[in-house]
């Protein structure tokens, strides 16, 4: 028995084409050729046959090849980095005040409506929006603008389906008359229950309106007389402490493989931590149906599991840091915290060598025995063969054309990932 050391690819290569053999028929149809194509990303992400960078040392001549990874957020080590990168583009966004971390959730009888149309989940973020959105509308005299940043997850710790949304909220808003930040108490618990049921009936009535739906979702009024729950009750002064938090919801594998306790070719042995009493439940089951529940929760291709509404869109984020830049400075009087918070903007991006160092203390492309950084000798891509080599005079020509037809291969934009945390 495999109890140690045991990954998601290793699984996958045991046993999916087996899964795909006994189970395929359950995988919605428009969802096969995407799951099918992540999946196989993931096998083969690091298989130095798809393609790899190669460093070499000036003085000794040692040889260091770097494989390429898959970039798929399926992929659990490739989903970490997608969301690091993705933390630190945000924190560059994100306004400098207090926000409130939010989950919205739906009862069990719900769930599967958005199992079967995943398109809908998109509605689901929208909606959150639109109830954060209402009650500013709705309660207060000015012409006030929120910020709202919602992330889709679709998976509880058990692995069952059970989509939600995490959301954050900033306490506060920007009046759009005089292009000013108001700092707002938080929306109270009763309205946020109600709204979200509103909302989210409303969703389901609007694309399964017949009969059954609509005895449903009456009784789902009648069960939930105070809403749906949502939980709001953590409060975030450091905006990065803030996106770290909810970026690891945004690509996160269905199940971490620290979890994974035991593999043995035909079970698998999982536990998770109890939301009521915080003890671990141990859980195992066949490793075909393992493998269904975490593939279910890939998205559709293109679909965007974290949306930004309000000042946080693109369209208005600039001008919405320069006020709250301006509202802090007078508010705190402190010139050292504003220009503080610039530098963090403008920090440049790590790169995956730096990523490394920060981790695990070392130069991944240092030699050993010499002591100094190697250089960058060749690149080779399956597709491509070589697209990169420092021995060829004419290396740069041949980035962007075919060297027998001259033909344009368009290699300058092909996205190299040359190693992941």
């Amino acid at each position: 028995m495999n109890t140690e050391k045991i990954t998601i690819k290793e699984i996958l290569i045991d046993r999916y084409d087996d899964f795909k053999n006994k189970y395929w028929y359950r995988v919605p149809e428009n969802m096969r050729d995407h799951i099918d194509g992540l999946v196989n990303k993931a096998i083969s992400c690091s298989d130095i046959k798809n393609g790899f960078a190669e460093y070499i040392c000036e003085e000794c001549g040692d040889i260091t090849k770097v494989p390429f990874t898959c970039k798929s957020k399926f992929c659990n080590r490739c989903g970490r980095l997608y969301t690091l990168k993705w933390a630190e583009r945000q924190q560059q966004n994100m306004l400098r005040v207090v926000l409130r971390y939010s989950v919205f959730t739906m009862p069990e009888d719900l769930r599967n409506f958005f199992y079967s149309r995943r398109e809908l989940l998109k509605e689901l973020q929208d909606g959150v929006y639109n109830v954060i959105s209402h009650w500013y509308k709705k309660n207060k005299n000015c012409d006030y603008e929120v910020e709202v940043i919602a992330v889709i997850h679709t998976f509880g710790r058990d692995l069952k389906w059970n989509p939600h949304v995490h959301a954050l909220v900033t306490e506060g808003a920007v009046d759009k008359n005089n292009k000013w930040w108001k700092s707002v108490e938080y929306i109270p618990y009763p309205f946020l229950k109600k709204a979200w049921q509103k909302v989210l009936l409303d969703i389901i009535k609007k694309h399964f309106n017949c009969y059954k739906t609509r005895q449903l979702i009456s009784n789902m009024y009648k069960k939930y007389p105070k809403g749906f729950y949502v939980n709001a009750k953590r409060r975030l002064d450091d905006t990065r402490q803030a996106v770290k938090y909810i970026g690891r919801y945004l690509a996160r594998a269905a199940i971490a493989e620290y979890r994974i306790e035991e593999y043995d070719g035909d079970n698998v042995t999982f536990w998770y931590e109890d939301h009521d009493d915080g003890h671990k439940t141990r859980v195992s089951m066949n490793v075909l149906e393992f493998i269904g529940k975490i593939t279910q929760h890939i998205v559709p291709k293109g679909f965007k599991t974290v949306r930004r509404y309000g000042l946080y869109s693109r369209r208005r984020n600039k001008i919405s840091k320069e006020i709250v830049h301006l509202y802090n400075f007078i508010k705190q009087m402190s010139i050292e915290r504003l220009l503080r918070d610039k530098k963090q903007e403008v920090e440049k991006k790590k790169t995956w060598k730096g990523r490394i160092i920060d981790s695990f203390g070392r130069n991944p492309i240092q030699c050993k025995r010499c002591e100094i950084e190697k250089i960058l000798w060749k690149i080779w891509h399956n597709d491509y063969g070589i697209i990169y080599d420092i021995r060829e005079t004419r290396n740069v020509e041949d980035i962007l054309y075919d060297p027998v037809s001259r033909t344009p291969l368009h290699r300058k934009v092909i996205q190299i990932s040359l190693l992941k945390m």
